[in-house]
């Protein structure tokens, strides 16, 4: 049971990595620093999307809207942190 919390803390740590992935491309693609014009790029963002938006989507259809201001990435970390809490204070139930 070991690897089960094991697996569990690293698919968390790699949906955390890719949430902060695409934070920091739409940061650069907002200020124009990347082009999505440029095919690499295009492809690495619709990648992201792809990867990120649906855990996305059901906190957008509950938080309010902010003018411009997305909110869901936010939750999201928020929620996965919770998660990893509650997985390291009941890790004695998986050995």
């Amino acid at each position: 049971m070991q690897s089960l919390y094991q697996i569990l803390m690293l698919i968390l740590d790699i949906v955390w990595f890719f949430i902060i992935a695409h934070v920091i491309m739409s940061w650069l693609i907002n200020f124009q620093v990347l082009n999505l014009r440029q095919q690499l790029v295009a492809q690495i963002w619709y990648g992201l999307n792809r990867i990120v938006e649906p855990l996305y989507r059901p906190v957008r259809k509950i938080l309010p809207p902010m003018s411009g201001i997305d909110l869901a990435p936010l939750v999201v970390l928020v929620g996965i942190y919770a998660i990893r809490i509650i997985l390291a204070n009941n890790v004695g139930y998986f050995l």
